[in-house]
């Protein structure tokens, strides 16, 4: 197991690299850049100016020649200094943010499997129920409520009718004066709807998936064997089919990795939390090269860690696997 796991992070090396050669290429393709977003609106700004601005960004090199110094900035985990007007490290900035996106998202997966996998398995073992139909309708329009849409409902609903939660932020303004209770509360409340909004979808897709390996295990062989020789349902479910029906569950948990990262960028800047989502908005609509360069490549290894994290998962429900 450490052999293939020191395998794969060695992998990790080259994807990352063809990663972030073809996002290089995809930015500096895009309309518009640094230079023009920080002048054009500028009517005093000469084109001297302008070549100057390039010239200190680095801009006035072929790309290829770009794409190299960033790599070897890179290669010592440099990821150059932002293009904003605060000058400060890229590597500064992620780091400030990261955590907060990472433990929303961390809270969202666990969020997901807890609610999850209950409901594909009680789906399975009841199918045609009330539970099965209702379960399957709600997982239908959980499809088909857009994201963005269903936050700004929530916000509606709880933060400005009831006045419950929270809408944006990670704390309030009197959060330094709060006890210990107050203060998790305060943070608690503020993360309910974010952690919601952000599995929302996951909660409906994964629900299906449990469902669908449950009735596929349930009609094998060694489970009627399993019944014929006595043993208790609960046992039969959840000891025999529930491990054997995890196995794909698993597999897709980690591959939902980058579609949770790709949708902080939506929770995030809807809720105004300061995290890596919102960072990675801000540097789009600024064209800020080494922030979007260093948010990609940040995501894309933790993309590719899930994806690790969920064939380790794998190997582990599977002793076969484990064998090989």
């Amino acid at each position: 197991m450490l052999r293939y796991i020191a395998r794969r992070l060695l992998l990790t090396v080259p994807l990352l690299i063809g990663i972030s050669l073809i996002s290089f290429l995809v930015i500096h393709a895009a309309p518009g850049g640094p230079v023009e977003m920080a002048t054009d609106l500028n009517p005093k700004v000469t084109a001297e100016a302008r070549a100057r601005l390039r010239a200190y960004y680095g801009l006035d090199q072929p790309v290829h020649v770009q794409y190299a110094q960033w790599l070897g900035r890179m290669a010592t985990l440099d990821f150059g200094q932002s293009f904003s007007r605060d000058g400060r490290q890229v590597s500064e900035k992620i780091g400030e943010r990261i955590p907060v996106t990472l433990s929303i998202n961390v809270l969202s997966m666990l969020l997901i499997f807890l609610v999850a996998v209950p409901i594909g398995i009680y789906s399975a073992v009841r199918k045609d129920s009330w539970f099965d139909r209702i379960s399957t309708v709600a997982v239908f329009t959980g499809f088909a409520v857009p994201t963005f849409w269903l936050a700004l409902l929530l916000m509606i609903l709880f933060g400005v009718k009831l006045g419950w939660l929270p809408i944006s932020g990670l704390v309030s303004l009197e959060y330094d004066s709060l006890g210990l209770a107050g203060k998790v509360w305060d943070r608690t409340s503020h993360l309910l709807l974010p952690v919601f909004v952000s599995a929302f979808g996951g909660l409906a897709g994964f629900s299906r998936y449990m469902r669908a390996n449950m009735l596929e295990v349930i009609r094998q062989d060694y489970i009627a064997t399993a019944r014929a020789k006595g043993l208790p349902e609960r046992k039969v479910v959840f000891r025999h089919a529930m491990r054997n029906a995890l196995l794909p569950f698993i597999t897709i948990l980690g591959l939902s990795v980058p579609g949770l990262l790709g949708g902080s960028v939506i929770f995030e800047s809807i809720f105004a939390i300061p995290g890596l989502g919102q960072l990675f908005y801000q540097g789009v609509m600024s064209r800020d090269y080494p922030l979007i360069m260093g948010a990609l490549v940040i995501g894309a290894f933790l993309t590719l860690i899930g994806n690790m994290l969920a064939d380790v998962g794998y190997a582990l429900a599977d002793p076969r696997i484990r064998t090989e």
